[in-house]
């Protein structure tokens, strides 16, 4: 019966004025173009939905409508309308229990635009600083839990770009700019999943300039947290091969975080 109710609401050719229409019947409406027609038309549904909160304003129905655009919006990939629809909700329905989910899909707008490393890490910045409001903001909502995943996802992926960016010096052997963007990993991006490789990294460019204290020192990093992991391997092989060992020499910055290690205030 309710499939055939919204039909009724949704399926005439010949469509009533909809200032003739109750809220809930214009509402219903764009729930029905929500389920049929969005995947091809998604301004349909959004259309519904905005009409309820010009005609119907500050009702209960105006209020749902104003999320439910903001979600079909982030449906239909347009990233921008969609966060100007959630930050209008949140603006004027700042305690609501749905303000939670309005600022989600905000931060999802951002998070879902984030498809391969190579883009402008605007987005992702952006995203992080959405997803952290989410956490710190609603930490009780169920959308917290799933902002933390994608944060530590997010934040993988600026350490990424910073891999990238220095495997493609180290190649060219400009060895100095590729450190440089090691280091950010290795300090600011250490619980990434990015931190090994940006050690093994390490280990190459130090030794390609003969630095080879800071060349072990990078190795027993990476052995003391990352033994298992294949990037140890490779350092140790090239180490052994030069008649080096994995340990902590000098006093460079890679010692000083081999002292944090081991008194564990790092990793």
């Amino acid at each position: 019966m309710l499939v055939a109710a919204l039909a009724s609401c949704g399926g005439s050719n010949k469509e009533p004025p909809l200032d003739t229409l109750t809220a809930e019947q214009i509402y219903k409406k764009g729930e029905y173009a929500l389920e049929t027609v969005t995947a091809r038309r998604p301004e349909e549904a959004v259309r519904y939905f905005a009409e309820v909160e010009r005609l119907y304003p500050y009702s209960e129905w105006a209020k749902r409508a104003l999320i439910m655009q903001a979600y079909t919006l982030h449906r239909a990939k347009k990233y921008e309308e969609a966060r100007s629809a959630a930050q209008r909700y949140i603006d004027t329905y700042p305690g609501d229990e749905d303000a939670a989910y309005a600022k989600y899909l905000l931060a999802l707008s951002y998070y879902d635009q984030i498809d391969r490393v190579g883009r402008d890490q605007g987005l992702t910045y952006q995203a992080l600083q959405a997803l952290r409001e989410v956490i710190e903001q609603y930490p009780d909502s169920e959308y917290a839990r799933s902002a933390m995943l994608k944060f530590d996802l997010a934040f993988d992926h600026l350490a990424a770009k910073e891999m990238e960016i220095g495997r493609f010096y180290l190649k060219r052997g400009h060895y100095t700019a590729a450190i440089n963007r090691f280091r950010v990993v290795v300090e600011d991006f250490q619980t990434t999943t990015q931190t090994p490789e940006a050690l093994h990294r390490l280990v190459e460019a130090y030794l390609a300039l003969g630095l080879t204290d800071e060349a072990q020192t990078a190795a027993a990093i990476l052995g003391h947290n990352f033994s298992a992991s294949p990037f140890y391997q490779d350092s140790f092989n090239l180490l052994k091969g030069r008649g080096l060992a994995p340990e902590a020499k000098g006093n460079n910055w890679l010692s000083r975080v081999y002292r944090q290690v081991i008194r564990g205030d790092w990793l």
